[in-house]
């Protein structure tokens, strides 16, 4: 596929799931404990649950999510710059964050929630509001009964990758 056509792709794919997603809010504890993980982030990617506070202060949505893999995309722009003429780091490590620990939670049964204990991050280039929409991939490596692993990148619809991350999380009942 050419990379006009992943781009109108790419961007379809976003405003297919902008429309799918509810309002931002936060689920209860009771639903957190009732929903597999997977079962949890498919609630809030149909707009049963309330779409996530921080996707819509950033300007991310999720895109895809099955076991052991979370996808999501956002188009970064001015107001994400830093001082210097490029988006802010924290952009980059909330996406990674984001999906690194959204790939933990697709993994996890009904009863089980996770936090980030380590993220590891390496910035490869520097994020511009030029250069469309990216993606960050997150999939597990582990994910045991007390702690998961997890890496991500980001990349841009070239493929070009922009930071890649690593984390380590704590499984714990909910």
């Amino acid at each position: 596929m050419s990379n006009d056509h992943l781009l109108q792709s790419w961007l379809a794919d976003e405003q297919a799931a902008r429309v799918r997603l509810a309002d931002p809010g936060v689920s209860s504890m009771a639903q957190l404990r009732e929903l597999s993980g997977l079962e949890f982030l498919q609630a809030i990617g149909d707009g049963v649950l309330p779409s996530v506070p921080i996707g819509a202060l950033m300007g991310f949505v999720p895109i895809c999510w099955e076991p052991g893999r979370m996808v999501f995309q956002g188009s970064p722009g001015r107001q994400h710059y830093n001082p210097l003429g490029s988006v802010h780091g924290g952009y980059a490590a909330t996406l990674l964050d984001s999906c690194v620990g959204c790939a933990v939670h697709s993994m996890l049964p009904a009863g089980k929630g996770y936090t980030t204990l380590e993220l590891k991050i390496n910035y490869i280039r520097a994020i511009t509001d030029t250069i469309g929409p990216v993606r960050a991939e997150g999939k597990t490596i582990h994910v045991g009964g007390q702690t998961a692993i997890a890496e991500g990148r980001i990349t841009d619809v070239q493929g070009r990758l922009y930071a890649f991350a690593t984390t380590t999380c704590l499984v714990f009942a909910i």
